[in-house]
């Protein structure tokens, strides 16, 4: 079984995820692996030159985030261009990532655009990571070192935390009222029994 992690920015996706990787799960960390794949694969990187330009990149090969970024979340048409051309390249490296974990009883891809970028589709199951915009808001400015203008800015270009929740089968909240650990080993007692 192929199972999506998401939640809005700040959520604590990744912190769910460790738990779940202590349990021997296998996660595609899709976000990560785009950033790679920006840089590691000659095919996206020639896409993403041809419609950004050569100063995407600098002469090390390395991805020029500064100049992407100031071009991309200032046109709503470029962000959608850009994802047009990563999501793909994600979506086949995660397919054949999901074959070649054999022995797991099923694979998580964690992913903040699930639901937005359609890969949704290709899960059996959705897990929804919910925290209260109040606590994302601290822990992305504490963790990026941003202003809360520009924490709201990323957080209003993702689907709200009501839709995700109702587009998904399991919502694991991360309040500090609820243990994290308990609400991931129910989901996961679930999971082997559906395998």
């Amino acid at each position: 079984m192929k199972i999506g992690i998401t939640g809005g920015i700040g959520s604590g996706k990744t912190t769910v995820c460790k738990i779940f990787e202590t349990l021997g799960i296998p996660i595609y960390y899709a976000d990560d692996r785009a950033k790679q794949l920006m840089t590691e694969s000659e095919e996206l990187k020639a896409q993403i030159v041809e419609h950004f330009g050569v100063a995407t990149y600098n002469e090390a090969g390395k991805i020029n985030r500064a100049h992407l970024a100031n071009i991309v979340f200032n046109n709503p048409d470029k962000l959608l261009l850009l994802n047009s051309l990563v999501h793909p390249a994600v979506h086949q490296d995660a397919e054949e990532w999901h074959h070649a974990q054999k022995n797991a009883p099923y694979t998580i891809k964690e992913a903040a655009l699930l639901f937005e970028s359609g890969s949704f589709r290709q899960l059996d199951k959705i897990i929804c990571v919910y925290a209260p915009e109040s606590a994302r808001l601290q822990r992305v400015m504490q963790r990026d070192d941003v202003k809360e203008a520009q924490v709201l800015a990323r957080m209003n270009k993702q689907l709200s935390d009501f839709d995700k929740i109702q587009l998904s089968d399991f919502v694991i909240t991360n309040n500090q009222q609820q243990f994290l650990i308990q609400q991931v080993l129910k989901i996961h007692q679930t999971l082997l029994t559906w395998k």
